[in-house]
């Protein structure tokens, strides 16, 4: 969600850099669309010779060109869009990449249909959720972010040899100041982030907040539940204990402002918001979706309660607010954690080794192939 990051020196290829394209399709906002973001620009700053291309969205095109790398743009619409097609085959031809990583369906769809077309560069397609696998037939190879992504690729008939697993890598917000919660002066302070959607259970946590009397939430993100969660918040008596902050650009400035991170998602393929605040060093208490459950080591970089269950998570907040120094160890575990795995540095050399093992035979050894 967030643009506050610190200035940091990139690192620098030891060897020959890629020319890589890197297509995105998606919305407005999203972690896929957020991290398509982070690691272009870190690529870019690495000395690899990156092609974004997007689909028209100003926010972003703005984002990237202040990082120094001006996107295309593109429609990216549906069936009936003839005009995008061509123009990424026009791109991608002028470009010359050797490879193209194709975010998501909708832009692994397009640039599928050039591949089978007999292009030569080597197509990854990138998914961050369970998608229909039907999409990425053009694909050479397909990567998720978590080791559980892999598995069902390969349990949906893909060839585990062609299926792959590379973490993102999240804003590191340690140090920052943090932002004025609008809640009370003394009063325990929540957090959670995220697309106001039915899949990331902020329904579940309002009802945990009515467990907990004399604590304060403020919830960072916009969607279509906003209307729903804010009636909720009435009839639980917990309105004026629960602030709405619509989409913010000072994620890790909130961060640093909370006593506890809570994600309480039914559905969340990783959870980009959990190494966010590990990253801020801030304890973390997760519903047990398929990302936390592989992301946090319960009890040490965090906790995890049972998905759909207020009483359980509620249990788990007041225990921490209760016991200052045990959310202290929690929150400097997971730091450690985002440090060793999902840092940018770590991150980026991953995405360096596996680029280069998969790119065209015949590139590393001097030359384009």
């Amino acid at each position: 969600m967030s643009l506050d990051l610190p200035a940091a020196a990139p690192a620098r290829l030891a060897d020959r850099p890629l020319r890589l394209a890197h297509v995105m399709g998606g919305a407005a906002m999203g972690g896929a669309e957020a991290f398509y973001e982070r690691l272009t620009l870190a690529q870019h700053a690495a000395g690899e010779e990156v092609l974004a291309v997007i689909r028209q969205e100003p926010g972003r095109a703005a984002r990237l060109r202040a990082g120094g790398l001006p996107p295309e743009e593109l429609e990216f619409g549906g069936y009936f869009d003839l005009r995008t097609g061509p123009r990424l085959r026009a791109l991608l031809a002028g470009f010359g990449p050797e490879v193209v990583v194709s975010w998501a369906s909708r832009a692994s769809r397009f640039a599928g249909r050039i591949k089978r077309g007999g292009a030569p560069w080597t197509l990854v397609g990138r998914l961050g959720g369970y998608y229909d696998l039907k999409y990425y037939r053009g694909c050479d190879h397909l990567v998720g972010n978590t080791r559980d992504l892999r598995d069902w690729f390969i349990r949906q008939g893909w060839p585990a040899e062609r299926a792959h697993v590379v973490p993102n890598f999240a804003h590191d917000f340690a140090g920052l100041a943090p932002a004025a919660l609008p809640a009370p002066a003394g009063m325990p302070r929540l957090l959670a982030l995220g697309r106001l959607h039915v899949n990331k259970g902020f329904d579940v946590l309002l009802r945990a907040l009515a467990l907990l009397p004399g604590v304060h939430l403020s919830l960072a993100g916009e969607g279509p539940e906003r209307a729903a969660l804010e009636r909720l918040a009435r009839e639980l008596g917990v309105a004026d204990r629960t602030a709405f902050l619509g989409w913010r650009q000072d994620t890790g400035a909130l961060l640093a402002a909370c006593d506890v991170f809570v994600c309480p998602s039914r559905h969340e393929p990783l959870g980009n918001v959990v190494l966010e605040a590990w990253s801020a060093a801030r304890p973390v208490v997760a519903a047990a979706a398929q990302g936390p459950v592989e992301l946090i080591r319960e009890g040490e970089t965090g906790l995890l309660v049972p998905k759909e269950e207020p009483a359980p998570l509620a249990v788990a907040i007041a225990g921490l607010l209760a016991d200052p120094g045990r959310a202290a160890q929690l929150a400097a575990a997971g730091r450690v954690e985002f440090e060793r795995a999902h840092a940018e540095a770590p991150v980026l050399a991953r995405w360096h080794a596996f680029l280069r093992e998969v790119a065209p035979a015949g590139v590393l050894a001097g030359g384009r192939g």
